[in-house]
């Protein structure tokens, strides 16, 4: 059984997608020329050119304007967490689709968009306000 999983994402601009993620916190580093490696906890993120992402898969990128391709969901320590996390992606040029908010009295959380509109949803899950069966 295979051990790993890498995600490959399409960008427009790899070194401004690599800028972008480094600003809010997550760590990326270029990998090659043309690509490069963003790591989140155990995940590994692969960011690609569209050109090349579509050389490889076949088929054309997701207008990410009109269409959601899927959402990274990440777990956050915290709503503190979050509402800092949240400020660092408005700072450095994401968008922000979902502000933070509570739901269902025991979870807090919030979404973004990337640079090239990938979303993404942090959500923190206070286990001691969680219904239990």
């Amino acid at each position: 059984m295979p051990q790993e999983i890498w995600i490959n994402l399409p960008v427009k601009d790899v070194e401004r997608s690599t800028a972008f993620f480094n600003e809010i916190g997550f760590n990326a580093v270029s990998v090659g020329n043309e690509r490069a490696k963003l790591s989140i906890g155990q995940t590994a993120i692969l960011l690609f050119p569209e050109s090349a992402f579509e050389k490889f898969t076949g088929s054309k990128t997701a207008d990410t304007s009109h269409s959601a391709e899927v959402i990274f969901s990440i777990g956050a320590e915290s709503r503190e967490e979050i509402d800092t996390f949240i400020q660092k992606v408005e700072f450095a040029g994401g968008s922000i689709f979902g502000k933070p908010s509570e739901s269902d009295g025991w979870m807090y959380g919030a979404g973004f968009a990337d640079l090239d509109g990938h979303r993404w949803n942090l959500l923190y899950m206070d286990e001691s306000k969680m219904p239990k069966k």
